[in-house]
């Protein structure tokens, strides 16, 4: 059965199809054939006999051939793959040709990996058995994904930024990634930002996760979306002072700050609330812990 992160990805191109055509060319190299809009199409690729084929998500980019009708330029299967599956070495070139045969037109292959390891082996060519065919798949690993640490390029494609928070969440510089990655799910519907924010932490370390709890539970950015409400709410149920004492560490030791018992146990006593609010904000920008105490 998929999981929710398979199913969550697969999502975020039928959010934005164009967006499989934006990989292809930009990051992947392939030239896409000129385009004016990109659709989501039902991933039902069956042929006549009674075995039912089913990709992840097709994507058909288009261009106008009368002021009513577009035509297809070019088909994508996109598949999202979190582990092996020798299967798919058999059903993809399926998926293809039986694509190709509906739209009439070229079609590719587009696999999404969020694991290394498992890119490498997708990314292998699938021998068809005629002369001189194979099958190369096109596949965006975590090393082929962008790094977005820029807010407006962030907002540009919310989408993009997603797969970068995933891909690099646990670099150096992630607080830039995650914080161009809060930029964009600022600029989205709520239910949209609710969907993003979950697969990204889904697939985010420890550290880099309550970095972003953090940020988006604590207001330290001005992000409102079902996901920050949700997680205030439970902070309340836990207790209010407890949940902000708890917010205040949280942020401390996400930004890789060394916290001394003694402030753990300041902060961890503290039932002030508007202290603790103070701490909160302090903590996103402080130098060290002490600093909250300035």
């Amino acid at each position: 059965m998929p999981s929710s992160l398979h199913e969550a990805l697969i999502e975020i191109f039928r959010q934005r199809p164009s967006l499989a055509a934006e990989l292809l060319d930009d990051v992947l190299g392939m030239r896409v054939p000129a385009h004016e809009q990109a659709r989501a199409e039902p991933g039902d690729l069956n042929d006549l006999a009674p075995t039912e084929y089913r990709a992840d998500a097709v994507v058909v980019p288009t261009a106008a051939q009368t002021t009513t009708a577009q035509t297809p330029v070019l088909g994508v299967v996109v598949e999202v793959q979190l582990r092996r599956d020798q299967d798919k070495r058999w059903s993809w070139p399926v998926y293809l040709a039986t694509l190709r045969a509906r739209l009439r037109c070229p079609t590719v292959l587009l696999v999404v990996c969020v694991d290394a390891a498992v890119a490498a082996w997708c990314a292998a060519p699938v021998e068809l058995g005629h002369p001189g065919s194979r099958l190369t798949p096109l596949v965006l690993g975590p090393h082929q994904v962008p790094v977005v640490t820029d807010p407006a390029a962030a907002v540009a494609v919310p989408e993009l930024s997603v797969l970068s928070a995933m891909a690099h969440g646990a670099r150096p510089d992630r607080h830039d990634v995650l914080d161009a990655l809060l930029s964009a799910l600022a600029s989205i519907d709520p239910d949209r930002a609710l969907l993003y924010s979950d697969v990204v932490l889904a697939a985010l370390p420890t550290a880099a996760q309550r970095y972003l709890e953090a940020l988006m539970t604590t207001g330290t950015y001005e992000y409102q979306s079902e996901f920050a409400r949700r997680h205030r709410a439970q902070g309340r149920a836990e207790g209010k002072a407890e949940g902000e004492a708890n917010a205040v560490l949280a942020v401390l030791e996400a930004r890789g700050l060394a916290v001394s018992d003694a402030a753990r146990a300041r902060v961890g006593e503290c039932t002030d609330l508007d202290q603790l609010d103070v701490w909160v904000r302090r903590a996103a920008i402080a130098s060290s812990a002490d600093d909250l105490f300035a």
